[in-house]
């Protein structure tokens, strides 16, 4: 007796939800994920285990870079508006309104602040590509700037958490300065940038 064939028949599947579900996945991904702004100076950072994670808005941030460079951050736009205001005042420097919107979308920046017009006025390309020569933390000649720095930026902004940022080859010294100066502003309590290293058991 001869096997009954069954005929074949095309199977079609309708793609159009699986598509819209797809364009809605990217689009998610693409409006909530949070770029890694820009640094002045590439840090390596060292290994801990610490399991306390720093703040994810008002955070103050210096970066020492491994030859002991300081460079200095705050991450609301905002406040950084009101710093340069406040440093304009201290230190007698009249900001035009173009330097202030490239210093409101500067991340971070390490230079003596009476070379921060120059700098502001360079194209944002020659700008990313300049080798900033660090913040002036000597105190020497009654300079405190980055102690002013720390002070006008706090006035500003009473939530603010500071944050270090250190290479893992720079020397301890730097990061004393660093403290030091933190100290003289009554400042105790900061936290140290490190990444995650599973705990010896």
């Amino acid at each position: 007796m001869p096997k009954v064939k069954i005929p074949r028949k095309s199977t079609s599947v309708d793609m159009t939800a699986m598509c819209d579900v797809a364009f809605l996945l990217l689009t998610f991904f693409i409006l909530t994920t949070k770029f890694r702004p820009s640094e002045a100076v590439t840090i390596d950072i060292p290994s801990s285990t610490a399991q306390i994670p720093i703040p994810e808005k008002d955070i103050m941030m210096f970066q020492i870079a491994p030859d002991g460079r300081l460079f200095f951050g705050l991450d609301d736009q905002n406040t950084r508006l009101k710093l340069l205001n406040r440093l304009s005042e201290t230190y007698q420097i009249n900001f035009t309104e173009d330097q202030k919107n490239a210093f409101r979308l500067l991340e971070t920046w390490g230079m003596d602040i009476r070379n921060l017009p120059e700098f502001l006025d360079m194209d944002p390309t020659k700008r990313a590509a300049y080798n900033q020569p660090g913040l002036n933390i000597d105190t020497t000649g009654g300079q405190h700037q980055v102690e002013d720095l720390i002070l006008f930026s706090r006035q500003e902004n009473n939530n603010l958490r500071i944050a270090i940022k250190g290479d893992k080859t720079t020397e301890y010294r730097y990061f004393d300065k660093l403290i030091q100066a933190l100290q003289n502003r009554k400042v105790n309590k900061f936290n140290l940038i490190t990444s995650a290293r599973a705990a010896k058991e």
